[in-house]
């Protein structure tokens, strides 16, 4: 090993490792090493191929030989070594420099460990393997590979090519129980996977394997799965809602009813900001193997971004818009690209709801319809967004969740029941009052209410909730003034008695 130490540092040196201190433990592994003796005295194992000059124990290893000997293994098995005479394998024409044509067999066998480090050359060059390219993309096994596998794989491929025999490498931990202990069939700690995806579906399964750090090691119980059960049903649902705004029965073609971007609103344009997020955070996973990383952007997405805010609220504008206005298509146009881009990102994770999802919802004619595993990963909106965008979103989204938490105790002493019955007077502080004076209008729907007044309050800024005003409308069930005044629409608002009228 001395003789090409160097060589196999530059080896390891031009390898991802994942995780990086990989790289640091095996260097450190093969600057220790002096020597490998690939022999091994054993009764079983694959046979180093060489045969002895029965006179004068030469040793004999040739082009001739070693072809010989590797059609004998293809034909039969290594075992074939044991069991023939090298008279029935080795050609007439072979013989020993003293002239003698009889053969004896060397009985060592292989280091296991130099057997299975050849494995790149055997799979990726074999001739069965015909569409498979050396060097391997990825080799993937446990963290006590370093001192195995990894090493012996690129010793041989050193020696043999002058580099490693693998771009990547990436190491994982073990499976242990619920309490972390490793599962043996004497504790009855064991969970078949047969059982997970018979109670759970095999998605469950998948999902455990990709939200896991598996690095180090990976714990599971049927209490995880079900917690784990319950995430999945959150991106679940929201591919349901949307479909459920899309599908059949929606009215949404993608190609004929798309708006362009200058007609989204804002609202939309922020969900498509936080679309290009996710799209970045989950290929980042996938290229650095933290699938972790991955679903928990998607997952975030999906409850945070998608369910508790913009869904939460475009579903006024769905329910009460008339059905081909541009406000409506607006946010259908911006959930198709959504579910467009969160089924194909959860594909390698969820593959058979990300299947699911790609069969019920409508197609733009660039998709491939067959199967969401024929088409690319998502590109992001092409849509700059400015700085003051990021910051008056940032200052909205905050102020959202400080009216809903005002809203929420409004509820629990009874003051409201929904929070269309309330209006939010916001007390604020001096330096937001233009901007919240501003945002006023829009606000309104963001915020789910009524309406929405704007007072300055001195230094701090805070949200009080009063009953709204008028009377509610039965179509949309916000309060106007509004509502009785039309004597074709006596029970509708404003907005309500427009788009039925349409």
């Amino acid at each position: 090993v001395n003789g090409f130490k160097d060589e196999a540092i530059k080896a390891i040196e031009s390898v991802k490792w994942i995780p990086e201190w990989g790289e640091d433990r095996i260097k450190g592994m093969v600057r220790d090493r002096s020597d490998w003796c690939i022999s091994r005295q054993r009764t079983w194992g694959v046979p180093i191929p060489v045969v002895y000059c029965k006179d004068c124990g030469k040793p004999i290893c040739n082009d001739e030989t070693i072809s010989a000997i590797s059609e004998l293994f293809r034909k039969e098995g290594s075992d074939a070594w044991w069991i023939k005479d090298t008279s029935e394998f080795i050609p007439a024409s072979v013989k020993c420099e003293c002239g003698c044509g009889e053969f004896t067999k060397e009985y060592d066998i292989m280091d296991v460990w130099f057997d299975s480090g050849v494995s790149h050359t055997s799979v990726m060059e074999g001739e069965d393997f015909p569409s498979l390219t050396w060097p391997a993309d990825l080799y993937l096994e446990g963290a006590d590979q370093y001192r195995g596998w990894f090493q012996s794989s690129l010793l041989t491929s050193v020696v043999y090519k002058g580099q490693s025999p693998y771009k990547a490498v990436c190491t994982h931990g073990w499976v242990v129980d619920g309490e972390g202990k490793a599962m043996h069939k004497s504790l009855g700690n064991g969970i078949d996977p047969s059982e997970i995806i018979d109670q759970f579906g095999a998605d469950i399964l998948r999902l455990w394997a990709a939200s896991s750090d598996y690095h180090s090691d990976i714990r599971i119980s049927k209490p995880i799965i079900s917690q784990l059960s319950d995430a999945y049903k959150k991106i679940r649902n929201t591919a349901r809602f949307i479909l459920g705004n899309l599908g059949n029965g929606a009215g949404f073609d993608p190609d004929k009813d798309s708006v362009s971007d200058d007609q989204l609103t804002e609202l939309d344009k922020w969900a498509l900001m936080k679309l290009d997020n996710l799209i970045d955070a989950v290929k980042k996973g996938y290229d650095d193997f933290d699938f972790h990383i991955a679903f928990h952007a998607l997952h975030n997405f999906c409850v945070i971004d998608m369910s508790n805010f913009y869904l939460d609220i475009i579903k006024d504008r769905l329910y009460c818009e008339k059905e081909t206005s541009v406000l409506r298509r607006a946010a259908q146009t911006a959930m198709y690209r959504i579910i467009s881009a969160i089924t194909r990102l959860a594909a390698p994770i969820i593959s058979f709801t990300a299947e699911e999802i790609w069969q019920f919802m409508p197609h733009s004619a660039g998709d491939d319809k067959q199967s969401v595993f024929l088409n690319q990963m998502p590109e992001k909106s092409g849509i700059e967004f400015s700085a003051d965008f990021k910051d008056k979103w940032e200052f909205i989204y905050n102020t959202r969740l400080g009216a809903n938490k005002a809203l929420e105790e409004a509820r629990n002493a009874k003051t409201i029941g929904k929070s269309l019955e309330a209006k939010i007077i916001i007390k604020s502080s001096d330096a937001d009052y233009d901007r919240y004076a501003s945002l006023a209008d829009q606000l309104k729907d963001i915020l789910i209410v009524s309406g929405v007044e704007v007072e300055k309050a001195g230094v701090e800024t805070t949200f009080e909730v009063a009953k709204a005003e008028g009377e509610k409308c039965e179509r949309c069930w916000c309060y106007s003034k509004y509502v009785g005044t039309n004597h074709d629409h006596p029970t509708l608002c404003e907005r309500c008695a427009i788009a039925v009228e349409a």
